[in-house]
């Protein structure tokens, strides 16, 4: 029996896994990522990490900036795919990409739907302080994420788990799933199941200013936070017009009942007042510095206390 043909749309590191499975398992033909972009200071040129593991795995690769530029459906049909797979690809996919297999598209996405439609699930997920997540394989419809489902399984979102730690998860998880999902939907075994419309919620994309801090929130919601944008956009604070960034964070009591905003040191950390405690930074960055442990940070920044 031939291999299933596959073409997979996905761009970020979180999708990388769900590649290599899929290239372990299937033929999988082509690639679609984003285009390479300029990032860091240096503006240097950086390839998406499907694009960098795709060539690793020989696997043909195409860039377009929006799936209407000429060509990418040319291509697409070229590869002649039985089934397209999608993780994190960044681009929304019309009719005529939806339609262009004869087993359509399925979706990883990085929550249990229909809980956090939309660009980004598992910000989203930390930041409105979840306990449980998970991945669901869909097969999409030309909605937002409002397909009919698959298959979906739990996992667990530990106290500490940022949008780095969980997004492996994630990554690990979406991979299994497909390697288990997609023989039975290609045999007919696996009926897709409508999704309910309770419980239904939206996450848009994140900007670089949703890091604010806010001190009159909750302690509980700033931690939230901190653990959320990690690594980007980094929860964010101003001193005197300058942006400090911080990338770890744990609540205190505020026994001294110090306003919102009021800067102390707990235990050798710097730390801000809240509505309802104090947040100590664990890990913070100045402007024009790296990334340090608090206490370091305090060595080196006098003006804390002012």
């Amino acid at each position: 029996m031939e291999k299933l043909r596959i073409v997979f749309m996905g761009s970020p590191e979180i999708a990388v896994p769900a590649l290599k499975a899929l290239a372990e398992h299937f033929d999988v033909v082509g690639v679609v990522t984003q285009p390479d972009r300029e990032a860091g200071r240096g503006k240097k040129i950086v390839m998406p990490a499907v694009k960098e593991a795709a060539l690793a795995l020989d696997i043909p690769v195409i860039q377009p900036e929006k799936m209407k530029v000429p060509g990418t459906i040319e291509q697409l049909q070229e590869w002649d795919p039985d089934l397209i797979v999608v993780m994190a690809f960044g681009q929304i996919l019309r009719k005529n990409v939806l339609e262009l297999s004869r087993l359509g598209c399925l979706n990883a996405h990085a929550s249990l739907l229909p809980r956090w439609r939309g660009a980004s699930p598992i910000q989203a997920a930390i930041l409105n302080g979840d306990t449980v997540s998970g991945v669901t394989i869909m097969q999409m419809d030309p909605g937002i994420d409002t397909g009919p489902m698959l298959k979906s399984e739990e996992i667990t979102i530990a106290p500490d788990d940022t949008t780095v730690t969980l997004s492996q998860k994630m990554a690990d998880l979406a991979a299994k799933l497909l390697i288990e999902t997609i023989p039975d939907y290609a045999a007919g075994t696996l009926l897709p199941q409508a999704q309910p419309e309770e419980g239904a919620c939206y996450t848009g994309m994140i900007s670089k200013q949703d890091g604010m801090l806010d001190f009159s929130q909750s302690v509980f919601s700033l931690c939230c936070k901190v653990r959320a944008y990690n690594p980007w956009p980094a929860a964010m604070f101003e001193i005197d017009g300058e942006i400090f960034k911080v990338y770890q964070a744990h609540s205190a009591e505020n026994s001294d009942r110090l306003a919102p905003g009021a800067r102390t040191v707990v235990r050798g950390y710097p730390a801000i007042a809240a509505a309802d405690g104090l947040l100590v930074l664990d890990e913070l960055q100045a402007p024009g510095k790296k990334a340090m442990n608090g206490k370091a940070f305090l060595s080196g920044y006098r003006k804390w206390i002012s």
